[in-house]
């Protein structure tokens, strides 16, 4: 339950009218700033400005050591905001400068909880209206006088605008604060923004907000912490034809004239206590199609016209309803708001953003067309929904306090959002993907020597750069797979009970991870069946206060069983501490030659457990299902054990743990803790796999070797052993589809008929590079009749690009820019990058600085499709080097773009000279910085010192083994 604030009789009375004032005009604000000002005259400590004062817009920091409260980027504590009013009004065309403005006015009602004369309140990239001489106009509620403002002025560095007052604040009082402003509606994907497309040749333009994370200050001035909730009161100023959404459902709508220009002024209903980051209002010309769940809960999909009337916003609106119903079950609690709105967006620079009761996606994430998009489409927007409504309870509900435990909000969503979209889609075993997209995306991160762990210190965290920093692998994928282990030695049902009393708790409040801690553990001692060696806040600190995971490593010879800090480069310097030492409370789960045995705790750097000794034909495997988020190493002859069992009777393990064998060999090879041709050799049986997971884990980590040796003679020993090994899968696939003509039934089946054709072609089986170019040249032949079925469009799209020349890319350039279905030009656009021909690339690089060829939110993903591509790497990686000062002013606050640019260029780097010129690039660059990828940037010269040592180590011993196994 939220807090309840106790006000006057009066105090009352004036929050109604400022209700009222926010449906008023800016012209209107003015009027009633001079009525109040002339009542205030007559009030000892009025808040009329001091005639002597003068208006300031910067005020130049102190010389002395102690920083004064505005240089520092965390809000003082003597401040709480109760509710804000909010009023804006877009202009969805350009003035006479050619600029996009929004104009609006705000108040916010705060109590003073300590005693303060001076008040700081973010604020970023406003021109605030002069009121009475000062950048705001304060005034005290029922007895509270407000002191006069001597002075106010804007801090650039830390965003804020600060108010030194003449006299303190009375603490128990509460304060309302006036401001209006204008701001820049720009195309920068962030705080209040425009998003521009093109419907039936008209030019249309939306104005959308995104404030994650640190962006609700670019939109109004405010409190914009996440630990600083508020009720939001908004009010939008927009066009007639135009329809404007918030978090709340609208509850008045009127029309008016405002500056000779007819408006509309819609008005929504006050939020629930909630965080800035989470607010949201939108103007467009979209339509909707909706449904109403059993509890009366009015559910909406927004997308543009022809979207909506094209079926595409169909399948999301089905499964939101049911994923809905699942988390209130799952939290037992119910959807605290009125309704669930979800946006379509054409710009938005993330995959989706979870705004209370108005969740904005990509189109690529919401839209799916039953005909042109894929099977990879449908799942994508069923994971990410899920994903954002997860996060309406975890996150929305209860947030974290401050950003050094973001994996709070993201772990958590990541690892429920499978259990969301298998309620919805339950044939599609979508649960154990999570090995492919989190476990194994978080191992290869968190084996760095530069991660860090799951909740920083809050020191750590400060500026915007810092935050943005926090949204990265580990916070989403790390995070999910400790919180599945969790769950895993917990139970599902105890981990759904310690929620549901965490939620109920701490409603409309904010936590830190031991709040969560606590709850489990009361779940715990009240589920009597339930043991565990430790605590809940023992065991689980290990794993979120330090970095990195734990190789467990078992000799079923003797039964010893050892913990070591893994490590992809032993060499690495750890230069982060650890209180534990790096040591962690390690659940096992194992099974004995096929028999599942009851779950082992390794609590201690070693310790010997007789049970896991084998012997004669006996094995052992650890870590059953991946269930916990740790490698495992055996002895040598409990590996000859596995490799026999994998090329004799692979499916007495399931498909997870023979992903699992696959994905630990290659990195426990890769950390030089056993030889690479043992890694090689788990790969020998898949010739016999038909199943998708084992067969992604292994490309994954054949493509770490095609990315170290695509450039050197052994690439030809590689391709002729991946030859060898995809021909009876491709022709498997050939037969069940007669002849490619069907689809196959399983979901993850049409996934693997993907692996099947894309690494058939890339490695020259006989056959596939005919029946791509065949497919593409039809194509060509007849633009309206696309004779490749959607699954297979990006393989194929890649590859005949890839086979062809200018005429096939310029073929897909035309379709790009006349593709009116989101997922489709995505897929064109990272086919445009397979071109082996330099002169195309470096064109096409150019077309993503140029925001009328290359939307401005995929300008970062298309430079890495281009890297990816081995004629491509060079090209990319000067492109980024001599625009990096326009890339970073562009993107380098993004929360992921150019940190997944960082890593993406440099994936391939395996050389002492690309070493050599990361490090020049870190150091011509450091007058400019690196924003969100500081870290990132770190890990890449990490991983390329990793590489380069590996490749010079095990570049001969490969080569033999493969020139070998491919005889």
């Amino acid at each position: 339950m939220g807090k309840v604030y106790y006000l006057s009789k009066n105090v009352v009375i004036g929050l109604l009218v400022l209700t009222t004032i926010s449906l008023a005009t800016i012209i209107g604000l003015s009027i009633a700033y001079d009525k109040e000002k002339s009542k205030d005259r007559d009030k000892p400590g009025g808040g009329a400005p001091d005639s002597t004062t003068t208006m300031h817009t910067t005020m130049p920091t102190p010389g002395s050591i102690q920083k004064e409260p505005w240089d520092l980027y965390r809000l003082p504590d003597s401040l709480v905001p109760v509710f804000y009013n909010v009023t804006l009004w877009p202009r969805l065309k350009s003035n006479a400068d050619g600029l996009f403005i929004f104009t609006g006015h705000s108040s916010v009602v705060f109590k003073c909880v300590k005693e303060t004369d001076l008040i700081i309140i973010h604020c970023n990239k406003l021109n605030l209206t002069n009121l009475y001489g000062h950048h705001a106009y304060l005034r005290g509620l029922g007895e509270a006088a407000a002191p006069p403002i001597r002075k106010a002025w804007l801090v650039v560095k830390t965003e804020y605008l600060a108010i030194q007052l003449g006299s303190p604040l009375a603490v128990g009082a509460s304060y309302e604060l006036h401001t209006a402003f204008q701001g820049e509606l720009a195309d920068d994907l962030e705080g209040f923004y425009r998003s521009e497309y093109f419907e039936d040749g008209v030019k249309k333009v939306v104005a959308v907000s995104q404030m994650e994370a640190t962006y609700a200050r670019k939109a109004f001035p405010c409190f914009d912490e996440p630990a600083m909730k508020a009720i939001f009161y908004v009010t939008i100023i927009h066009d007639r034809t135009t329809v404007a959404l918030s978090n709340g459902r609208e509850i008045d709508t009127t029309n008016d004239v405002i500056d000779g220009v007819p408006v509309r002024l819609t008005a929504f209903e006050g939020t629930q206590r909630m965080s800035t980051y989470l607010l949201a209002f939108i103007v467009c010309d979209f339509v909707y199609i909706q449904s109403t769940q059993n509890n009366s809960l009015l559910v909406r999909i927004w997308a543009r016209r022809k979207a909506i009337d094209d079926g595409h916003g169909d399948y999301a609106l089905s499964v939101t309803g049911p994923i809905l119903h699942f988390y209130e079950h799952y939290y037992n609690v119910a959807y605290p708001l009125s309704k669930s709105d979800q946006i379509a967006l054409p710009d938005f620079n993330a995959g989706a953003m979870e705004n209370w009761g108005l969740v904005t996606y990509r189109e690529t994430a919401l839209l799916y067309d039953p005909i042109l998009s894929s099977t990879g489409n449908k799942q994508r927007i069923i994971a990410i929904i899920s994903h954002e409504l997860a996060h309406m309870w975890f996150g929305n509900l209860v947030t974290m306090k401050w950003w050094n435990d973001l994996w709070l909000n993201e772990g958590f969503a990541s690892y429920v959002e499978y259990l969301g979209a298998d309620y919805a889609e339950p044939t599609w075993n979508i649960k154990d993907q999570i090995i492919l997209y989190d476990v194994h995306k978080g191992f290869a991160v968190d084996a760095l020597a530069s991660s860090h762990p799951l909740s920083r210190r809050e020191e750590e965290v400060n500026d915007s750069a810092q935050i943005s920093g926090m949204f990265n692998v580990i916070s989403y994928s790390k995070g999910a797979a400790v919180l599945r282990m969790l769950s895993e030695f917990l139970t599902e049902p105890v981990f759904a009970k310690g929620l549901s009393s965490y939620l109920i708790t701490f409603a409309f409040e904010n936590t830190v991870y031991t709040d969560l801690w606590d709850h489990l553990q009361q779940a715990v001692e009240n589920t009597p069946d339930i043991r565990i060696p430790d605590t809940v806040h023992n065991i689980m600190n290990h794993w979120t206060l330090q970095m990195g995971f734990p190789l467990v490593t078992i000799d079923t010879r003797t039964g010893c069983v050892t913990q070591n800090h893994f490590l992809l480069d032993p060499d690495a310097v750890v230069d982060r501490p650890s209180e534990f030492n790096y040591t962690w409370i390690v659940p096992i789960k194992w099974m004995k030659t096929g028999v599942e045995q009851e779950q082992y705790w390794l609590l201690h750097k070693t310790d010997i457990n007789s049970g896991m000794r084998v012997s004669g034909e006996e094995w052992l495997l650890a870590n059953t299902n991946v269930s916990g988020y740790f490698r495992v190493n055996y002895d040598p002859s409990n590996w000859d054990r596995l490799l026999s069992l994998l090329n004799t009777n692979h499916k007495a393990l399931s498909v997870m743990n023979r992903a699992q064998i696959i994905d630990d060999a290659f990195n426990l090879a890769r950390g030089k803790i056993i030889n690479t041709t043992l890694a090689l050799k788990t790969t020998k049986y898949l010739s016999k796999e038909r199943d998708y997971i084992p067969w992604e884990t292994a490309l994954r980590n054949f493509d770490f070797y095609i990315l170290m040796f695509d450039r050197s003679e052994v690439y030809g020993s590689l391709q002729a052993y991946l030859r060898k090994q995809i021909q009876p899968l491709f022709e498997h696939f050939k037969t069940i589809t007669a002849n490619w003509t069907k689809v196959p039934a399983g979901h993850t089946d049409q996934y693997n008929q993907i692996t099947a054709v894309g690494l058939a072609c890339s490695m020259g089986v006989e056959g596939c590079r005919v029946l791509i170019e065949s497919w593409y040249r039809q194509w060509m032949e007849d633009p309206q009749r696309n004779p490749i079925h959607p699954n297979l469009k990006s393989t194929v799209y890649c590859s005949a690009i890839a086979f062809g020349g200018v005429e096939e890319w310029d073929f897909a350039w035309m379709m790009f820019k006349n593709a009116t279905l989101a997922s489709e030009a995505s897929k064109l656009r990272a086919a445009m990058a397979c071109t082996k021909i330099p002169w195309l690339l470096n064109r096409y690089l150019e077309y993503t600085v140029d925001p009328t060829k290359i939307r401005k939110q995929d300008t970062t993903s298309t430079i890495q499709h281009v890297a990816q591509n081995v004629v491509g790497l060079p090209l990319a990686w000067k492109f980024v080097r001599e625009r990096w000062s326009y890339i970073f002013q562009q993107y380098g606050k993004g929360s992921f773009s150019v940190s997944n640019l960082i890593s993406g260029i440099t994936k391939r780097f395996s050389t002492e000279f690309e070493l050599h010129e990361l490090k020049k690039f870190k150091e011509d660059n450091l007058y400019l910085g690196f924003g969100s990828a500081t870290g990132t940037l770190e890990q890449a010269i990490e991983t390329t010192t990793a590489n380069f040592k590996w490749v010079k180590e095990n570049k001969a011993h490969v080569l033999a083994w493969l020139t070998e196994e491919s005889a």
